[in-house]
């Protein structure tokens, strides 16, 4: 029999006087046949109950009845045999900008068990640069950029390329109240910095004003900068979407994943207002590539006919 516990977030609840149930992670109750199991003997099994004294209790021979019991909590998924890995576990998170932002990532990152890697803009154009490495697997490598400012023209350009390599980019920047937090984008086609810019001007009838704001024609900085409370916010929702890009690299590969509710990590785009640390969450799409137009003829130019014929 294997040495199965409840899982992460699960418990029993025993009730005076009735039958044992099941709390699901979720919160559901459901009830438990026990078919001649009793409640303390399931909860030993199942909880690891030490006895007095600090040493684990001794295993009682199992039952055909308890036996059952536990596979159908495995079954369930309301039990497991062995700990469950840290979501961002095997995976590697290269995390540059300002230490006021890049700090709380680095801790939440590293707690749910990616390795953390300080990296410069350099470093960050020679893995855009650098050809897939075909002996490491595709997916572990993330890259989080956090900026306590707008994006300067041409910082991320570069950064852009990054999911073509297969690694995953993921960004936020402020602009005075508010911080964003853009899609993260790991493959060809997901959206990229630059998708996010043409968006948002589109979207907006104050386009010449924004693209001006973004081209650093404005006053002086005066804030809010994100305090701890908000810091901790934005790494947090940074670190939820590096954990569905794990997990949804997991599934790809075979594994068990999650599909998070709301909308798709890759087309999801964040507002937080520092101010009262509330966000908004606003879909946002590839923008596709376009033929460039033709370069209008020079005037008196006959069609079919080109400028150096009329000059002739």
């Amino acid at each position: 029999m294997t040495r199965s516990r409840l899982a992460p977030g699960t418990g029993i609840v025993t009730v005076p006087g009735a039958a044992p149930v099941l709390r699901t992670s979720g919160g559901e109750f459901l009830r438990i046949d026990t078919r001649g199991v009793t409640g303390e003997a399931l909860v030993r099994r199942l909880a690891g109950e030490e006895a007095p004294g600090g040493q684990p209790s001794a295993e009682e021979p199992p039952t055909a009845e308890l036996v059952r019991l536990v596979e159908a909590f495995e079954a369930g998924g309301h039990a497991v045999s062995v700990p469950p890995r840290a979501p961002l576990a095997a995976r590697t998170v290269h995390v540059l900008g300002d230490p006021v932002l890049t700090g709380p990532v680095a801790r939440c990152a590293g707690a749910e068990g990616a390795e953390v890697r300080r990296i410069t803009p350099d470093q960050v154009a020679e893995l855009a640069r650098a050809v897939p490495d075909r002996g490491r697997p595709e997916g572990c490598v993330a890259v989080v950029w956090c900026l306590d400012s707008p994006v300067p023209e041409g910082l991320w350009d570069t950064a852009d390329r990054l999911p073509d390599r297969r690694i995953a980019w993921l960004r936020s920047h402020r602009e005075g109240s508010h911080s964003w937090i853009e899609p993260l984008a790991a493959a060809p086609g997901d959206v990229t910095s630059r998708h996010v810019r043409l968006r948002r001007l589109a979207a907006t009838p104050a386009h010449r004003e924004l693209a001006a704001y973004w081209a650093g024609h404005r006053t002086p900085d005066t804030g809010p900068h994100p305090t701890e409370a908000s810091a901790a916010l934005i790494a947090a929702l940074l670190t939820a979407d590096l954990i569905a890009w794990a997990e949804a690299e997991a599934e790809a590969a075979g594994g068990v994943g999650r599909q998070p509710a709301g909308l798709p990590p890759r087309r999801r785009l964040r507002r937080i207002d520092l101010r009262d640390l509330t966000f908004t969450e606003h879909p946002v799409l590839p923008v596709p590539d376009v033929a460039p137009l033709p370069v209008p003829a020079p005037v008196g130019t006959r069609a079919g006919e080109s400028a150096a014929e009329a000059r002739a």
